[in-house]
């Protein structure tokens, strides 16, 4: 399937972010920053930049199923990551696939970009919710996102819990609700309803945050394909995007992106 001495492979399935910032671009981006090989399916294009998104246009559910049925059959997989899948059409159709791929999953339900601008169709909850959830190895929603999917508003981090506990009742294994909307440190819970990890990270004075659920989400894809145990790759991936955060840089004339390369930069500096 892949030569001798090749990379664990993982593959992103969301749209993609033509300022480079989000979608499959940060997606690959981390993966390389990671050590591992990054294909991807292209579900969506859109023009955005860092003031927000212009539009959007979702490709055929054919096209989304030729990608993944290419990479897949020949390459293979280790892990996957799903990010942008803007209707319940693609929803349906991403979550067939994976239904017959044997590799851990990570879902990023995406809903609404950094600006706020909607990614994924009110039409579309349902099959996120009955399709696509019950296939995750691993769910990773914001707050807003739980919010949508689930109704349950968090504004503490001690409601972290009940927002979980909703996000488990479609069956991920494991729910990582991202706190960071929250005031305070930036504080994460991961979960499978019996064991919890709280990941906690200093908040960095940095309004440059584009593109952080969508690299959280790969770094957990490319620490699973790596053969960590979920709690110890989201732990890996918290502390990547920490960094990532911390060394967040202006591009355009709003929110810049996090920096996929900080820990490669670092490390040649002192080279």
């Amino acid at each position: 399937m892949s030569a001798p001495g090749a990379p664990p492979r993982v593959l992103t399935v969301a749209g993609s972010d033509s300022g480079g910032g989000a979608g499959i671009q940060a997606d690959l981006k981390t993966m390389l920053a990671l050590g591992v090989h990054g294909m991807s399916v292209v579900t969506a294009i859109t023009a955005q930049n860092s003031l927000g998104v212009q539009g959007t246009w979702e490709l055929p559910a054919d096209a989304v199923r030729a990608q993944y049925r290419s990479v897949v059959d020949d390459i293979g997989v280790r892990a996957v990551k799903t990010g942008m899948l803007a209707s319940a059409e693609l929803v349906e159709t991403v979550a067939e696939l994976l239904s017959g791929t044997d590799a851990p999953v990570v879902v990023d339900p995406v809903g609404v970009s950094k600006h706020g601008d909607p990614l994924l169709a009110a039409s579309a909850l349902d099959a996120v919710r009955t399709a696509l959830l019950p296939l995750a190895t691993v769910a990773t929603p914001n707050l807003d996102e739980v919010a949508r999917l689930t109704g349950v508003r968090v504004g503490s981090e001690e409601q972290l819990r009940d927002a979980a506990a909703a996000v488990l009742t479609y069956g991920p294994r494991w729910a990582l609700i991202k706190g960071g909307h929250l005031p305070g440190d930036a504080v994460d819970l991961l979960t499978d309803g019996r064991e919890e990890h709280w990941l906690r990270a200093p908040r960095h004075d940095n309004r440059h945050t584009h593109g952080t659920g969508c690299t959280l989400a790969s770094a957990v894809a490319a620490h699973l394909a790596k053969g960590d145990s979920v709690p110890r790759a989201v732990r890996a991936a918290k502390d990547y995007v920490t960094g990532a955060i911390a060394a967040g840089f202006a591009l355009g004339t709003g929110i810049g992106p996090v920096d996929h390369g900080w820990d490669l930069t670092r490390g040649a500096a002192g080279a």
